[in-house]
């Protein structure tokens, strides 16, 4: 079954739009997360030693 050119294109701009949301996420949750995962470390780091 042959796609037309206009849907190869809107395949690969919904592609390209989940990719963009993914990255979006993932910086979301970095920001939100990233401080308490950072002391998490530290703290897991100096109960080590």
């Amino acid at each position: 079954m042959a796609f037309s050119n206009k849907q190869d294109g809107q395949g690969i701009i919904e592609f390209i739009l989940i990719i963009v949301l993914v990255i979006l996420v993932i910086i979301f949750l970095y920001k939100l997360l990233g401080p308490a995962i950072s002391s998490f470390v530290q703290n897991l780091l100096q109960n080590i030693e």
